[in-house]
Parts: C-alpha cells; sequence; structure tokens
C-alpha cells in the first residue's frame, strides 16, 4: 500500500528579503527558522533532492533550500493517505507559523 509523508525544508534566511513571503508571515518572529512545508508519496530526503534539481520543485524549496528538519516533521509519518496527508502539511504548516516560523506550503 503507498504511503505518504509530510516533510519540513529549513530556507536561507534570505527568502525573508521577498515581499510575498514575508505578507504570508506577519507574525514571525526574529531568529526564528524559515521553512518549507510540503507532502509527498516519496521520502523526505528524496523529495528534497527533486526539489533542489527543480522536479516539481517549489521555488522556495529549490533556491532557498538548505536541509531537512526532520525534527518538525518525523512524527507524523507515514500517513496512510493523500487527503490526511495534505490536512497534515496544512495544520503542520499554520501551526509553525503559530509558533514565530516563517512558512511557505501549498
Amino acid at each position: 500500500m503507498k504511503k505518504y509523508f509530510v516533510y519540513v525544508i529549513e530556507l536561507d534566511q534570505t527568502v525573508r528579503d521577498i515581499r510575498k513571503f514575508r505578507n504570508k508571515n506577519p507574525n514571525y518572529i526574529q531568529g526564528k527558522a524559515c521553512v518549507y512545508v510540503g507532502q509527498s508519496s516519496r521520502k523526505p530526503f528524496l523529495r528534497f533532492e527533486q526539489h533542489k534539481e527543480g522536479y516539481k520543485s517549489n521555488k522556495y524549496a529549490k533556491y532557498y533550500g538548505m536541509k531537512l528538519r526532520p525534527d518538525l516533521y518525523e512524527k507524523y509519518n507515514p500517513i496512510p493517505t493523500r487527503k490526511d496527508a495534505e490536512q497534515i502539511e496544512e495544520i503542520l504548516g499554520n501551526d509553525l507559523r503559530k509558533q514565530g516560523y516563517g512558512v511557505w506550503f501549498n
């Protein structure tokens, strides 16, 4: 049976120079990490490599992605359905944003 995963990629702080990113994160706390939250049927390390190579990648993950942050997502994986993974992606993204992280997710 197919499994799904959520993952969190830490982004370089210079992503804060982009107005669109800043506007999504009005309560960002200076010094907290900026991250991209995603979900996939691929294991997180494979999906991270795909982002960096430009395959179905998010521009923030491709150009600013530095490393995976398993400390922020490991407890959710694996996930049984894509629908569940999409819901967890949104919940995790919003939860991290509430904690003051700079967050981008689709």
